[in-house]
């Protein structure tokens, strides 16, 4: 008896729908059509199932590249095949070659991003929920063994996903495990037209080379070399997600944002699994740069090694595209960018009266508060953000500018004078962020605090105190 391929295939994609949650019912599905048989038999399949399983609402979308004297015709058959089935069909013609001519990319490149482009668009005038593509279990194995031969991580062996959400749009893959040569054989057992690109036989793309050429030699050492690939990306995919999770979890445990860099502690990153480490490097950067050149193994081994190499040492290192990576003390940080301009301000403030100044140069503001009476007589504590002075002693007008050098300040509990630098070092404050300081001085130019780091013997809150003048320094956007 011959094998009903429809049904056995209707129930591979209902099994697969079920395990991966790709659609609910009444959902809006853009199932893109090339013409090819993989795609005429994922507009049929999906067609059968809204009929007669899952209700859905089916846009058929193909885009006429405007490369081949065929595509014409393709148009045509995918026109009459969507409406023949009663489905809505949107076309879109692309001028691919002059695409080409004006980004400089290669064509296969070019007439994906326009696909894309298309269906993404397709997707919001519908507002579907998602965009299935007819990728199938062939394609899939092409995709790691492409991978593995360009080199790659365990993310790369997962190969394509059978949903990935883009553009607020799932990506749904449904014949990802199902082989091109049953859907071949579906379109003839059942009659569905369909077209041939021939340019797919040309081995002057990669990818078809690997195809052609590759698959057919490792084949002769074992004949299911394309089951193998596709069942190991299977169970990577899985393992994958798994260690995304752990490396999301390990990010929101250990990594601070602080004015505009990820930082966390050396001794908590050194007691993550070495593959940990890996991956929360990898995510600092991919969330610091798009650019994935950034994240690949040699760097972020680069970078892994140094942290555990230089433990008692600050370091910096450039990682390229704007990135650096630099040790700090204990303390390990990313940043895109620069940080704050170290350029030279200075500020006055007259009297109490002005509620806050802000300092945009470093991003942030200083804001000032009276207290009358007795409740504020605790002082000032170290390593916080705030100081309390008897407003009575301190004398008006205050300066608040940035370092400079030679800067020298009576450390309340200390004798005499202490250099503002050694002050800095003995406090452990990290070299990157000792510009960020303003010194507030007082009309004499003595310096009466340095804002999270120490105060002066100027001014000091006592006994005797009867009015209060709070300082705060606090980030710009509070």
């Amino acid at each position: 008896m011959e094998q009903d391929y429809l049904k056995s295939i209707i129930e591979n994609v209902m099994d697969v729908a079920a395990e991966k949650d790709l659609w609910n019912e009444g959902d809006t599905v853009i199932v893109a059509v090339s013409g090819g048989p993989d795609s005429v038999a994922l507009l049929h399949v999906l067609h059968e199932i809204s009929s007669r399983h899952i209700p859905l609402k089916l846009i058929c979308a193909h885009v006429h590249h405007g490369f081949r004297q065929e595509s014409d015709d393709e148009a045509i058959m995918v026109q009459e095949l969507a409406e023949s089935l009663g489905i809505l069909v949107e076309t879109a013609y692309i001028d691919v070659p002059a695409y080409m001519k004006s980004s400089g990319k290669g064509g296969q490149e070019a007439a994906r991003d326009k696909r894309y482009e298309f269906l993404f668009e397709t997707a919001r005038k519908y507002g579907a929920n998602s965009i299935a593509l007819a990728h199938h279990a062939d394609d899939q194995a092409e995709t790691v063994l492409m991978r593995l031969l360009r080199g790659t991580g365990p993310s790369g062996l997962a190969g394509i996903k059978i949903k990935r959400t883009q553009e607020n749009v799932e990506l749904i893959r449904p014949f990802l495990r199902i082989n091109k040569a049953d859907l071949i054989k579906l379109c003839d057992q059942r009659g569905y037209s369909y077209a041939i690109d021939y340019s797919n036989m040309l081995t002057k793309y990669r990818r078809n080379a690997v195809r052609l050429e590759v698959f057919p030699f490792l084949e002769q050492y074992n004949a299911q070399f394309s089951s193998s690939l596709t069942q190991l990306a299977e169970v990577i995919g899985d393992e994958d997600d798994f260690m995304e999770r752990s490396t999301q979890d390990a990010y929101r445990s250990f990594v601070r944002k602080i004015d505009g860099r990820l930082s966390f502690d050396a001794p908590s990153f050194l007691g993550l699994h070495v593959a940990l480490q890996r991956r929360l490097i990898k995510l600092i950067l991919n969330y610091l740069s798009a650019d994935q050149e950034n994240t690949d193994f040699i760097k972020i081994e680069t970078v892994r090694r140094k942290i555990l190499q230089d433990q008692r040492k600050n370091w910096r290192l450039d990682l390229g595209a704007g990135l650096t990576c630099f040790r700090e003390y204990e303390e390990v940080s990313f940043r895109s960018k620069p940080p704050a301009t170290e350029g030279k301000y200075i500020y006055q403030l007259h009297s109490p009266d002005s509620p806050e100044l802000e300092l945009p140069e470093i991003g942030k503001v200083l804001k000032l508060s009276i207290v009358e009476g007795k409740e504020m007589r605790d002082g000032f504590k170290l390593a916080s953000e705030a100081a309390s002075f008897d407003a009575q002693q301190l004398r008006f007008p205050l300066t608040i500018r940035s370092r400079q050098p030679g800067d020298k300040m009576k450390v309340m509990g200390l004798n005499g004078s202490k250099k503002v630098k050694d002050i800095l070092i003995d406090e452990k404050v990290p070299p990157s962020v000792r510009s960020l300081i303003p010194m507030v001085c007082d009309s004499s130019g003595s310096i009466v605090w340095i804002p999270g780091v120490r105060r002066s013997v100027h001014a000091a809150v006592g006994r005797h105190t009867t009015c209060i003048l709070r300082m705060e320094l606090v980030d710009a956007e509070e």
